[in-house]
């Protein structure tokens, strides 16, 4: 089952997120740090969460100035090692896209790794393609 995350539930999210990180051999801040930084997202409205039992989506949004309407970014989708393979995964994922046009996003974007094989899964499963014009898409990124 998931729910949308609120404040109270910022330390929760910032030792999962400290959990995502340190897994993947990825800065963090430390789960205090990451637990501030959730709680003001939060409160400030730039960023959503679903929450499961072990478990959580990030989605945050932007103006598609085309035609002015909200696109989402799922930017962080992670259940812990122990619960994978029980379907969180997926409800996390549903449940963020329900989120999203909640907020009336016309669609939803996420990066993938390309080694991140069951994650690729998940997403080809629920739709998501990895083609713009037939052609694959890539992902950059530049430290400023």
């Amino acid at each position: 089952m998931t729910r949308p995350a609120t404040t109270a539930d910022a330390e929760r999210l910032g030792a999962m997120l400290h959990d995502f990180q340190s897994e993947f051999g990825e800065p963090t801040p430390g789960p205090e740090a990451l637990a501030e930084h959730i709680h003001a997202a939060i409160e400030r409205d730039e960023v959503v969460f679903a929450l499961s039992d072990d478990g959580f989506a990030q989605v945050s949004f932007r103006t598609w100035l085309i035609s002015g309407t909200p696109v989402a970014l799922l930017e962080e989708l992670y259940v812990a090692p122990e619960a994978r393979g029980e379907g969180q995964g997926r409800a996390l994922l549903e449940h963020a896209m329900e989120l999203a046009r909640d907020r009336g996003a016309i669609s939803i974007e996420l990066n993938a790794s390309e080694a991140d094989v069951a994650a690729r899964g998940l997403y080809e499963s629920a739709g998501f393609t990895n083609l713009e014009d037939g052609a694959p898409m890539l992902f950059y990124e530049r430290e400023l």
